[in-house]
């Protein structure tokens, strides 16, 4: 017979209560244990003395019999001095999976393609001021030419407006005959 030191759970729904049992490694997990020594409640703070109890001289001749204790029972074991736990070293824990990696590429390339526009956008102004440096150089007639297509885009402009002042009363209309439905029905 084999016989391991571990965690069987009580409690209610996502309420858990843990009791340090010593079973039978072939029973269930709630199920028969040969003793109970000690008890777990992990919604309890980490630093409240309440959180794990253990009966350590318990602890340890169930060790010094043979029994294998699970890893989180094992924690609490080195915790309080029974048993030395060997540190464990998992590199590949804090690594991200295969699709989150794709996504951060993603949106590396996202970003990166942001700043090239900013930066295009940055170095058009740089472009209008050295032009605006030179017509203010030129002599007036220029300077008035310059004028000229700048009022023509203002011109452009307006039929955009107006063209959107006519849709607003179409929508409105189409929002009143909706109503009236409903007020039919």
């Amino acid at each position: 017979m084999s016989v391991s030191i571990r965690l069987s759970r009580g409690g209610a729904k996502k309420r858990p209560y843990y009791r340090i049992v010593v079973a039978d490694s072939r029973s269930s997990r709630d199920g028969k244990y040969l003793e109970q020594i000690g008890t777990y409640n992990p919604l309890l703070p980490k630093d409240s003395g309440e959180r794990v109890k253990l009966n350590e001289d318990r602890a340890r001749y169930w060790i010094g019999v043979g029994a294998q204790a699970t890893d989180r029972v094992a924690r609490f074991l080195d915790a309080a001095g029974v048993k030395e736990r060997a540190a464990r070293n998992n590199p590949k824990k804090a690594e991200p999976g295969e699709k989150a990696k794709e996504r951060a590429e993603e949106k590396a390339t996202k970003a990166a393609e942001a700043e090239e526009a900013k930066a295009a956008a940055a170095a058009a102004p740089v472009e209008e001021a050295v032009t605006e440096e030179a017509a203010s150089e030129a002599p007036a007639e220029e300077a008035t030419a310059e004028e000229a297509p700048a009022d023509e885009a203002v011109a452009e402009e307006a039929p955009v407006e107006e063209a959107a002042a006519q849709e607003a009363p179409a929508e409105e209309a189409a929002a009143e005959e909706a109503g009236e439905e409903k007020a039919e029905g």
